[in-house]
């Protein structure tokens, strides 16, 4: 009796991260000016939970970053690069 018990809870834990959302960003980070300044974006955007890809351009001042909005969100993404030294707002969303 409890082995079916357990098998549905165990499909219910997967299938709901299968309806995890990836959700691309785009944030402006306007004090970035040298070139360790996105290697250090980078490191910070990657240590916050969700966090599937980050790229980060310094020319353009920006970072797109890839993360589950399941597990983090964009206020944690700006806090993480607020925390590192580099206020950043967010620009655009892509679903």
């Amino acid at each position: 009796m409890k082995a079916p018990l357990l098998v549905c809870a165990l499909l219910a834990t997967l299938s709901a991260s299968a309806f995890a959302a990836a959700k691309t960003v785009t944030l402006s980070i306007p004090t970035m000016d040298c070139p360790v300044c996105p290697i250090t974006v980078k490191k910070a955007l990657h240590k916050v939970p969700g966090v599937g890809a980050a790229e980060v351009n310094l020319d353009k001042r920006q970072a797109t970053v890839t993360f589950d909005d399941t597990k983090t969100n964009i206020d944690a993404l700006t806090r993480a690069t607020r925390d590192a030294g580099y206020p950043s707002s967010a620009m655009s969303e892509k679903k």
